[in-house]
């Protein structure tokens, strides 16, 4: 069974730091790309980052670039996403999700179609 498994989000102050990780199994993750994707009330969808497991090719959103940073433990079979510098925007549910198709994470957006298995999320709040 595929099992994607969010964890460490919560509130934060604008200017902290969360780091979520996504703890995978059920599937060979070096043959995958992981996915953030966040989803804020009344909002589509949005690809924050994306990190090729393999080839550690990375993606991020220009709204995250420079703040967010994605990597990958695949003795783990996990990927992590350190977010420093939060902003109130930065307010959302995030999920991780993995690609069997591993050139989206060299790709100049992320869609959520792209992707094959999704976790539950994590609720990210930020305070201003």
């Amino acid at each position: 069974e595929v099992q994607l498994v969010e964890s460490g989000g919560g509130l934060v102050q604008a200017g902290g730091s969360l780091r979520l990780s996504c703890a995978a199994s059920g599937f060979t993750f070096e043959n995958y790309a992981i996915g953030w994707f966040r989803q804020a009330p009344g909002k589509d969808r949005e690809g924050v980052s994306c990190i090729s497991t393999s080839a550690g090719k990375t993606y991020y959103a220009a709204s995250v670039k420079g703040r967010f940073t994605i990597s990958s433990d695949n003795a783990k079979n996990t990927v992590y996403l350190q977010m420093n510098s939060l902003k109130p925007e930065d307010t959302a549910v995030y999920y991780c999700a993995a690609s069997k198709h591993t050139i989206v994470a060299v790709m100049s957006q992320q869609r959520p179609d792209w992707y094959d298995y999704w976790g539950q999320g994590t609720q990210v709040t930020i305070s201003s």
